[in-house]
């Protein structure tokens, strides 16, 4: 199902329930089993906007750039849907990715405060923390598609990927610190003997995980801490003195390998068990620890016209629709893109007979009969063509457009 409700009603509706229809938003266009509305490309130009003046662009720099960007829009669009509907057919996964992005970012901010930090990325960015998590989560599935489908392609040599890391180590020079998942077992409100019980949950817990067991599945099945539970346990990145002293002890012990499990710490809310998923010293990273990092700067100028040829076999494989008035400047040549209405369908062949031996029902408005509508239905733009043989599949009925 198409996820807005856009409607728009024929001027064949009487004019007093005519005047009690609103227009929620205008679809641009349809991409498989989702649309792309003028109120997103709106948003788009107005980021677009604010970026390039941040970045010092003013007077007829910034018109003619914003102009430029404006003009592709609409592909960017669609691109990136495609590509986040490619990676769930693959099914990729990249919560980790995402989960590390905000991390760093929360890093940045100085923020440990889960609520104070969920403001601070609304402030920042305009968007609620849970949009914001989409908007990313769909940003680094498209990144997975094109390194998993084009990239791979590209083989950058050693003496290459090293004579870069040697111009460059500025860019890899980091601050100590540990990136940590938890596990918390709630003592608040419990009884001593509870409490006990609690501390004893914790110690089996470690032993399951240092035997092996998968820690994020143990957060997800055991952890009374819901905010982290959803993601396998993952915390923000923590430097020395973000924490306290005791903890910092074991995590920053060099001889705490990457995936140790701590004993439980007692804290304020019962017992918590930390795992160590990765830890850097301060300084210059090594050539190993960033070498993806740098494969990536080598294969983009080399990728983006693969790129390009690999989002063109994807519009010619995907159901898409652009309404008259926006252009796709990414379209696939000889693709049939062109709206579809429904008045401008042929309707089904029908004998007299038929019409005769059957009364025509009442036509519908989001599935409510509409009065006055039993001799002269109402065109809602409630239905779309099957989409071509190419499709994957064949999308659901459009929702009402203008």
């Amino acid at each position: 199902m198409f996820r807005r409700f856009v409607i728009i009603v024929a001027t064949t509706l009487p004019m007093a329930m005519a005047a009690d229809v609103h227009v929620v938003e205008e679809i641009a266009a349809k991409v498989n089993g989702d649309i792309i509305t003028s109120a997103e490309l709106q948003d788009q130009h107005k980021e677009v906007e604010q970026m390039l003046r941040s970045q010092g662009y003013t007077g007829a720099r910034l018109t003619d750039s914003v102009k430029q960007y404006s003009a592709n829009a609409l592909r960017d669009q669609i691109d990136q849907l495609l590509l986040v509907h490619k990676g769930k057919d693959l099914n990729l996964d990249v919560a980790s990715d995402v989960n590390k992005e905000l991390a760093d970012l929360q890093v940045q901010s100085k923020i440990t405060d889960p609520d104070k930090f969920h403001e601070y990325v609304r402030q920042q960015t305009g968007m609620d923390f849970a949009d914001y998590k989409d908007r990313l989560t769909k940003q680094f599935l498209a990144q997975r598609v094109i390194g998993q489908e084009v990239g791979y392609r590209i083989n950058i040599p050693e003496p290459e990927l090293r004579k870069y890391y040697d111009a460059h180590q500025n860019e890899f020079v980091r601050k100590e610190q540990a990136f940590l998942s938890q596990l918390l077992i709630s003592t608040e409100g419990k009884t001593p003997a509870q409490v006990a019980a609690a501390e004893k949950k914790a110690k089996d817990l470690v032993t399951r995980a240092r035997k092996g067991e998968k820690f994020s599945d143990m957060v997800h099945q055991y952890s009374d801490d819901p905010e982290t539970a959803r993601n396998g346990g993952v915390l923000p990145p923590y430097q020395r003195g973000m924490m306290p002293k005791n903890m910092e002890d074991v995590v920053f012990d060099k001889n705490n390998a990457k995936g140790y499990v701590t004993d439980p710490f007692k804290v304020a809310q019962g017992f918590v068990i930390l795992r160590i998923d990765e830890r850097y010293a301060a300084g210059l990273a090594s050539f190993e620890e960033v070498r993806p990092e740098i494969e990536d700067a080598l294969r983009r100028p080399l990728m983006e016209p693969k790129i390009r040829t690999y989002l063109t076999q994807l519009r010619q494989e995907a159901f898409l629709e652009i309404k008259d008035g926006y252009t796709d400047t990414g379209a696939a040549p000889g693709k049939d893109t062109r709206w579809k209405d429904v008045a401008e369908l042929k309707p089904q062949t029908t004998t007299k007979e038929e019409v005769a031996a059957h009364d025509r029902p009442h036509k519908k408005l989001l599935g409510i009969p509409i009065p006055g509508t039993r001799k002269k239905p109402v065109v809602t733009n409630q239905a779309t063509p099957a989409a071509p043989a190419a499709a994957p599949s064949t999308p659901p009925t459009a929702q009402p457009s203008k």
